[in-house]
């Protein structure tokens, strides 16, 4: 039987770029906008954009309900930016009644550097992607706040705030690998989604 499709949520925020991203590591591609769609996927990555956006948006569509059941069930998922903020089960500095799909077990700060204008590069050691250090973008990013006993932080920044993370199968970053031309943690999603996919 046949590999499913990895899906990007695409609701709102930069999701072609991860379809590129995804399709140039040889992976089939669906994008997801309705709860069907979300059955049939193998594997899922939330894009960045705006996190109370992308909140409404998935509960207006249904497909909030549908992720959230599947993520707690197991699939695996890659959030960067405003995709890490969907992916945490806390939100420190959320809008009145935003929710997130939850399943990663982290406190999240959004636009923890401040606006836009406080968008930054830094260069990243991540142990589990190895040599050489990835050249991180951060565009009005958030940060890992807390970092619960379940979660992992895969990567921080000089003063050790925690800007990427995994806890089992899902994997948050506080920056845009989309944005670079360093795939690894899009590679390292995959290689979860086919470890997984065979192990089923």
């Amino acid at each position: 039987m046949p590999q499913q499709p990895v899906g990007v949520l695409a609701l709102q925020g930069d999701f072609r770029e991860h379809v590129a991203v995804l399709r140039s590591l040889g992976a089939d591609v669906i994008t997801v906008r309705c709860p069907e769609e979300v059955a049939t996927i193998s594997g899922l990555v939330i894009p960045g954009g705006e996190s109370s956006v992308m909140d409404k948006l998935a509960r207006s569509f249904g497909v909030a309900d549908a992720l959230k059941e599947r993520i707690a069930g197991g699939l695996p998922v890659y959030g960067t930016c405003a995709g890490l903020i969907m992916l945490a089960d806390r939100i420190v500095d959320g809008i009145r009644g935003q929710q997130s799909f939850g399943g990663l077990d982290v406190a999240v700060r959004r636009n923890a550097f401040g606006a836009q204008t406080e968008s930054f590069e830094a260069d990243l050691d991540v142990p589990v992607l190895g040599e050489p250090p990835m050249h991180a973008v951060f565009i009005r990013a958030p940060v890992v706040a807390e970092l619960g006993a379940k979660a992992t932080a895969l990567a921080t920044l000089e003063d050790g705030t925690v800007v990427a993370v995994e806890q089992g199968d899902l994997i948050g970053t506080s920056f845009h690998p989309e944005m670079t031309a360093d795939y690894r943690f899009h590679q390292y999603f995959l290689d979860k989604v086919a470890a997984r996919s065979s192990s089923l």
